[in-house]
């Protein structure tokens, strides 16, 4: 019996060494081999993490004008474990914040970590909701964005979202430049997650983003925006877009597209927005503000009209779109000054080559016409493009032929991007090599059947008046960390000679004698040489009888340093670009090229 006794003993005492050696054993696993894992995991649960918010780099014109900047906001939270007294947290933030008593409830209410209550409140209440020293209220500053000068330039900058990130424009083409680094608040806290007095406190602070530098300059910029504005308020157009550049180098001075919006309310739709979209021929209201909206400082008028989120987000799409990068539209005349450089290049003409205007040339099975009826009769090169004659392009085109044409349009750059700092620039849009034949390489002369984007137009010719060398179209110039100890600047290299200095120059003659003496005489510029060239083109479907009427001009014209494209969608009323958009261009030079130092003669 003993015997039997002192086995089961003996098992249990094995048994009991066994649970002790594995106990022990799993013990020295979990002290030298997971220490470091188990030590974090205690320290994450007496931990309390907070954000703090890097303010948001500058943007600067090109005098160092400030046109984006910051200002200080603040984010109400609450961490549920440290508040005491619920209801008076819930009545206070509910009056001070202005919002919904059952919203602050809820969210007061929730069991988390930490329950963010409003983003974005004016600093002036956040100090007074600190004022009240409400255990478990956690007032912390962040930053907002703001735009001193409001609308200008408006789908160039772009604008930032409730979590300061950008989203269109220079703001979101340069997020990694202007964003900054995010610091840490660490506190201690007890079991319980409340936070442990006079405990030790970890900081990380934040990094601020680097300001940025571009070309744009905020006076020649607002000119160039009154000046678009009054030619589409005077001639009932849909919209102006106004490209100014510096031909050397691609910088772009100024690039106005009228309508623009309030960068400070970029969520509300505007009039001639909602002009454009009405329900049963009324416009109605709209529902009041969101508090989505709200949080990232944005409303939506009440005057609005009621729209499906989906239409509202179409409408506000097509509000940011910036036409002048975004859009394609056939250029018309203005592509005749490609035509020429490619003629000229080639040698399959010269300024006293002789051509006949009938009024039209035909062309296999198609009879293309002159916008003159009568048709010029007997003209020279020099004289057709004084005159804007088709037919003279048409024969320069069909002297090149379709290989050789494409291999120019190729070699000038118009396949591809123009690769300006700007997000979403649409390509051209060109007919294959396989499928160009005669009529539409004769279409595509004088700038029909094929379309392109203004940027792309006005960066080509730039390039071909500078000398030849392509340029890259850019805003970004340098950036320059908040201490001003780094700067970064941005290199925009030129992507080779396309066209020779000696067509070049010949170039910038016939462009010139254009504006003295021929079909662009109203850009002309007392005391200035101007070259340039004017179109207007039949927008599709062609039987709508709506066109876009342009120019594009370049001072001084032997020495181009600053070249202007304006283009004046569906004009009501006269639309030819010589009578209305010429003008405009030369308003533009005439104030902004003596600003420049430009002398005259």
């Amino acid at each position: 019996m003993m015997t039997r006794h002192r086995k089961k003993i003996a098992v249990l005492c094995v048994l009991l060494c066994l649970c002790m050696v594995g106990l022990t054993g799993r013990l020295v696993y979990l002290m030298l081999f997971c220490s470091v894992q188990y030590s974090q995991m205690a320290e994450d649960l007496h931990q309390r993490e907070r954000k703090i918010k890097a303010a948001r780099g500058r943007i600067l014109d090109a005098n160092g004008v400030v046109i984006a900047d910051n200002r200080t906001v603040c984010t109400i939270s609450v961490i549920y474990n440290q508040v005491e007294d619920r209801e008076l947290v819930i009545e206070t933030l509910t009056r001070e914040l202005e919002m919904e008593e059952e919203t602050v409830r809820t969210r007061v209410e929730k069991r988390s970590s930490r329950e963010i209550i409003r983003t974005n409140v004016e600093k002036e209440v956040g100090d007074r909701i600190r004022a009240f020293h409400l255990a478990g209220v956690k007032v912390d500053e962040d930053y907002r964005r703001t735009y001193p000068f409001g609308s200008l330039a408006s789908k160039v900058l772009g604008f930032t979202g409730g979590d300061n990130q950008g989203i269109i424009g220079l703001e979101v083409q340069y997020e990694s430049v202007l964003k900054g680094t995010n610091g840490t608040i660490l506190t201690m806290t007890d079991a319980k997650g409340v936070e442990l007095e006079n405990a030790f406190e970890d900081r990380i602070e934040p990094v601020a983003g680097m300001d940025l530098q571009i070309s744009l300059d905020v006076n020649i910029q607002k000119y160039a925006e009154q000046l678009a504005t009054l030619a589409m308020e005077q001639k009932g157009a849909k919209k102006v877009s106004m490209i100014v550049m510096n031909p050397q180098n691609g910088e772009i001075l100024a690039m106005a597209n009228v309508p623009e919006f309030d960068l400070n309310q970029p969520f509300t739709l505007t009039e001639e927005i909602l002009s454009q979209r009405t329900l049963d021929g009324t416009v109605k209201s709209v529902p009041e503000k969101s508090e989505s909206a709200e949080n990232s400082g944005n409303s939506v008028g009440t005057e609005q009209a009621v729209l499906s989120s989906k239409e509202r987000q179409e409408l506000l799409n097509q509000m940011w779109r910036n036409p002048a990068i975004n859009d394609t539209y056939e250029p018309g005349s203005t592509f005749k000054i490609i035509t020429a450089s490619a003629g000229l290049e080639a040698g399959v003409v010269t300024l006293n080559d002789m051509f006949s205007c009938p009024g039209f040339r035909v062309v296999e099975d198609r009879k293309i016409r002159c916008h003159k009826v009568g048709g010029h009769g007997s003209e020279t090169f020099l004289q057709g493009a004084m005159n804007s004659c088709n037919p003279v392009f048409i024969d320069v085109g069909q002297r090149l032929g379709v290989d050789r044409y494409v291999d120019y349009f190729e070699q000038f750059g118009l396949r591809g991007k123009t690769g300006i700092d700007l997000p979403g620039e649409a390509g051209t849009i060109m007919h294959r090599r396989e499928n160009m034949g005669p009529v539409e390489l004769a279409t595509v002369s004088f700038g029909q059947s094929f379309q392109i984007t203004p940027i792309q137009l006005i960066t080509t010719v730039a390039s071909l008046v500078n000398g030849g060398r392509r340029v890259t179209p850019h805003f970004g110039v340098r950036a320059v960390s908040a201490d001003g100890t780094q700067v970064q600047e941005f290199s925009w290299k030129e992507k080779g000679q396309i066209l020779s200095e000696q067509t070049s120059e010949t170039l910038r003659y016939v462009l010139e004698q254009v504006v003295a003496e021929g079909s662009g005489k109203k850009a002309s510029v007392e005391g200035y040489r101007i070259g340039g060239k004017t179109a207007t083109s039949e927008k599709l479907p062609r039987s709508r009888k709506k066109y876009i009427s342009s120019f594009l001009g370049f001072a001084p014209a032997p020495d181009p340093q600053v070249i202007a494209l304006i283009t004046i969608d569906e004009p009501q009323g006269i639309y030819y670009g010589g009578t209305i958009a010429a003008p405009v261009i030369a308003d533009l030079f005439q104030n902004i090229l003596p600003y420049l130092g430009v002398k005259q003669g």
